[in-house]
């Protein structure tokens, strides 16, 4: 029976697991979607969304306590500028777990972990990233280093 046991431990030791946990949740703010185990994915998830709570709070020292969380400044400044006030309104419930398939070399679940409305605020859609879009971008990449 799994009574008293508060969350997984990912084979890791205390130190090794929260360090695990930062650098996924400074992953998770910069890319605002990574793949990983299914596992992580779940353990990361209330990490996540505490953090994404603290940066909604837009206090000194909810702030303070990410920045000693995440330990990435840059990071820490778009948790509380954009993905904060993105959140804003909502209760609660700010990322997703979309079950991927297994990984080829040892079959282990491997899910999508992503934060909701990451394209509504860029493009105005929930889609993901189109083929379009990706021309674009290359196209203005090749100009840039055209002109340089």
């Amino acid at each position: 029976m799994r009574h008293k046991i508060a969350k997984t431990k990912l084979g890791r030791n205390t130190a090794h697991r929260r360090a695990l946990l930062a650098n996924l949740s400074v992953a998770l703010f910069k890319h605002e979607q990574i793949k990983t185990t299914l596992a992580k994915a779940k353990a990361l998830r209330p990490v996540a969304e505490k953090l994404i709570t603290l940066g909604r709070s837009q206090k000194l020292h909810a702030r303070r306590n990410a920045q000693g969380f995440l330990r990435d400044e840059k990071i820490t400044k778009k948790l509380f500028d954009i993905i904060g006030k993105r959140f804003a309104t909502r209760h609660g419930g700010y990322t997703r777990i979309i079950r991927a398939n297994p990984r080829r070399g040892d079959a282990v679940d491997m899910a999508v972990i992503e934060l909701l409305e990451r394209n509504l605020a860029a493009k105005g859609t929930d889609a993901g990233p189109t083929k379009a879009a990706a021309e674009e971008r290359r196209k203005e990449e090749a100009e840039k280093e055209k002109q340089a």
